[in-house]
């Protein structure tokens, strides 16, 4: 399921189109200005914004700015039909596309399947393919991050690549083999490092933060990859697509 966010300060269309795009199996989140956008953005896994030009304080075309400085994530700009030069000035500062208003929810639902097939093709298209057995799937998908083991990196829910080292592979393909369970230090350390020895202790500790630091988990208060104390840690991910493996 794809997550949409619609930014618009027109209630009666952030209402018409939630109800529409959740017929189509979108989960589908509103804001009304750039302030609780920042919000929803922080608090939901957003897969693309529709986003309105004309909007109280912060106006959509700042808000796509602020956007594509930090994140690659799809923007979908509305615009009244009767300036278009709102039009090429969010696609220069890089909307995906854009609808003037008013317009046929069903062409934007079209637009959004669009963008989606398109940016999903360029992620894919700057990842190398690497041929593996067919028992062996070398992308591992979890609460919408995408693992490639091969290629020793994550992909983010939004489309940021993320380099690992080998031990921090090791260890998160250990988490994901068995997850929602806890893992003893003893075990996260051979695994990461094919060692049990006490003078090491720490450093499985030090390599779960640096794990923390690229899942972007809170280290104060982490939701993903939480401490079970006395005992190790378990991976808190509601779904695992694939079989996390390496090469050693």
């Amino acid at each position: 399921m794809h997550h949409i966010l619609v930014v618009d300060d027109d209630e009666e269309i952030t209402a018409l189109l939630t109800q529409y795009l959740t017929r189509f199996g979108y989960a589908t989140y509103a804001a009304c200005d750039g302030d609780s956008m920042r919000a929803q953005l922080a608090a939901q896994p957003i897969d693309l914004v529709v986003l309105d030009v004309m909007l109280p304080g912060v106006d959509g075309i700042r808000l796509a700015k602020e956007l594509r400085s930090h994140s690659q994530l799809p923007i979908i700009m509305l615009t009244a039909r009767s300036n278009p030069f709102d039009c090429v000035l969010g696609l220069e500062l890089g909307a995906n596309d854009y609808m003037g208003k008013p317009f046929e929810p069903r062409e934007l639902v079209a637009r959004i399947q669009n963008v989606l097939r398109n940016s999903a093709a360029a992620v894919a298209a700057a990842i190398k393919p690497v041929t593996l057995p067919p028992d062996l799937l070398e992308v591992v998908q979890f609460d919408g991050w995408q693992l490639f083991t091969m290629e020793r990196h994550l992909v983010s829910p939004d489309g940021v690549v993320v380099p690992l080292s080998g031990a921090e592979l090791r260890l998160l393909c250990t988490f994901l083999r068995t997850p929602r369970r806890v893992c003893s230090r003893d075990k996260l350390m051979e695994q990461a490092h094919g060692r049990t020895m006490a003078a090491f202790e720490r450093s499985i500790d030090l390599l779960v933060s640096r794990l923390r630091s690229k899942l972007g988990d809170d280290p104060r208060s982490p939701t993903l990859l939480k401490t079970v104390r006395g005992v190790g840690y378990v991976l808190e991910v509601q779904h695992v697509q694939g079989h996390p493996v390496w090469q050693r």
